[in-house]
C-alpha cells in the first residue's frame, strides 16, 4: 500500500475518501456488516473505492442490493467488487450461514451494524436481550466462526463500531440480560458496546499469533444514520438530561466512517492492536461520565474484563 496523508493531518473533521486517499486495496476482500445505510455505506464506499472486493453483510437483502448497485455507478474505474450477503445479527442461523458461505482469505472485517437505545426490553428468538446480542454476540459470534479465513489473510484487521455510549456502562456480567435490573435503553447500550471495545482487546491478544489486528472505536455524533431510528423528539430532547454525557460536535457521515475507514486500511496504525480510536487518533482515558465528550472508560480496556466476556460469550453462542 502507498502512504497517504501524514497522520497529523486527520482529525475530527476529515472524511473516509481523505483517509483512503493513496491507499492500495486491490486483490483484498472485505465484509462491513450493516452496510445498507448510514456509515456502512461510506466505509463500504471508500474501501471499493481503493480496490477492495466488499461484501454488504445486511439484515435486508433488498435494500443492500439497492446500495450496491448506486455505489456502483458511483464508483470511479478499477474500484473493487460488491456483492450482498444476508446476515441478521439477532439470527445465529444467519451468522452461521454466512460463515459456511465465506470461502478463502478475508482481509478486513469491519463490525459496524448496530441498534441503539430500544425503548422496550426486547429479546431474541434464543432469550438474549436484544442490543447486547446484536451489538456484540452475533458480531462475535461471525468474527469467530470467520477466523480461519482472517487468519489465511496474513494482516488481517477487523473494526469494531463501539460508541461515547460505552460511557453509560460497563458489562455487568451478573445480568447481561436485564432478568433481575429494571430495564434501560442506555445502560442496555452502554454495556454492549463497552463489550465491542472489549472484544477488541481480546481479539488482539488472542489472534496476535495469526497476524491479526483488532481495534474499537467511536465514529462520532452522526444525527443523519438509522440508528436512532428508536428514539423520538422527546427522548432526544432530554438525552443529555437523561445520560449525563454531552454530546461531541456533530459529524457527517462522510467524517463518521473516517475512523472505520483508518482502522481497516491506512498503513498508519499498522503494527499495533487492541485500542480504542476517536475522530482518527488514539483515545484518551476518562475516570467518570459527567460532562465527557471523548474518552474511553479503563473497564472498557481492562484485560481481566475482556477474558471474562469473552468466555462467557463463547459460552452464550455456542
Amino acid at each position: 500500500m502507498s502512504k497517504p496523508h501524514a497522520p497529523h493531518t486527520f482529525g475530527a473533521t476529515t472524511t473516509a475518501t481523505e483517509v483512503i486517499d493513496g491507499v492500495d486495496l486491490h486483490g483484498r476482500r472485505a465484509v462491513v456488516t450493516g452496510a445498507s445505510s448510514g456509515i456502512g455505506v461510506e466505509t463500504a464506499r471508500a474501501l471499493a473505492a481503493a480496490g477492495a472486493d466488499v461484501t454488504l453483510a445486511v439484515r435486508n437483502t433488498d435494500a443492500g442490493n439497492h446500495v450496491a448497485a448506486r455505489l456502483e455507478a458511483e464508483l470511479p474505474p478499477n474500484s473493487g467488487q460488491l456483492t450482498v450477503g444476508r446476515l441478521d445479527l439477532a439470527d445465529r442461523s444467519t451468522v452461521e450461514t454466512f460463515v459456511a458461505d465465506w470461502t478463502g482469505p478475508l482481509h478486513i472485517l469491519v463490525n459496524n451494524a448496530g441498534v441503539m437505545a430500544l425503548p422496550q426490553l426486547t429479546r431474541t428468538p434464543d432469550g438474549r436481550e436484544m442490543q447486547f446480542s446484536v451489538n456484540h454476540l452475533g458480531h462475535f459470534a461471525l468474527a469467530v466462526g470467520l477466523r480461519p479465513a482472517l487468519a489465511a489473510a496474513d494482516g488481517a484487521r477487523i473494526v469494531s463500531v463501539a460508541s461515547i455510549g460505552h460511557l453509560f456502562s460497563p458489562v455487568v456480567f451478573d445480568d447481561l440480560d436485564y432478568r433481575f435490573r429494571p430495564y434501560d435503553p442506555w445502560t442496555s447500550y452502554g454495556q454492549s458496546k463497552t463489550a465491542n471495545v472489549l472484544f477488541a482487546v481480546g481479539a488482539a491478544e488472542r489472534w496476535a499469533d495469526d497476524g491479526i489486528a483488532a481495534h474499537a472505536l467511536m465514529p462520532g455524533n452522526i444525527a443523519d444514520t438509522s440508528l436512532a431510528r428508536h428514539l423520538d423528539l422527546e427522548q432526544l430532547a432530554g438525552f443529555m438530561d437523561t445520560t449525563g454525557l454531552a454530546l461531541p460536535p456533530g459529524k457527517t457521515i462522510e467524517q463518521g466512517a473516517a475512523t472505520s475507514v483508518l482502522l481497516a486500511a491506512s498503513p498508519i496504525v499498522e503494527g499495533i492492536t487492541g485500542r480504542y480510536f476517536e475522530d482518527c487518533t488514539q483515545a484518551q482515558t476518562v475516570t467518570e461520565r459527567a460532562g465527557a465528550i471523548a474518552g474511553v472508560a479503563p473497564y472498557a480496556l481492562d484485560r481481566d474484563n475482556a477474558a471474562g466476556l469473552w468466555a462467557v460469550s463463547e459460552a452464550l453462542v455456542r
